[in-house]
């Protein structure tokens, strides 16, 4: 295995780390609240993951794994969008 491809792979696994834990920080909100949370950090961890993930699969040149991304990263993208939308306005202190 060359530098290169060792790199990747390393790059590879760091996306889907992030893209794993995502469910352990919805799953220790979930229990700190005692019902189903899902977290903004769960939204950016998606992203995040996902996008790491699809350069991988891009440079892995694996077609499923690029389509499965590339549609997650939007769909993401878009919870953040709404979330944000609706969100309330921020406090802001006029002295």
């Amino acid at each position: 295995m060359t530098t290169t491809e060792m790199i990747w792979l390393g790059i590879g696994f760091f996306g889907q780390t992030i893209f794993f834990m995502r469910w352990v920080v919805q799953w220790i909100a979930s229990e700190r609240s005692a019902e189903s949370r899902v977290p903004m950090a769960f939204w950016y961890m998606s992203l995040i993951g996902g996008l790491i993930t699809l350069a991988y699969a891009v440079y892995r040149k694996d077609p499923v794994f690029i389509a499965g991304q590339s549609v997650g990263a939007f769909v993401y993208l878009r919870n953040l969008m709404l979330i944000r939308r609706t969100a309330p306005p921020a406090v802001t202190s006029d002295k």
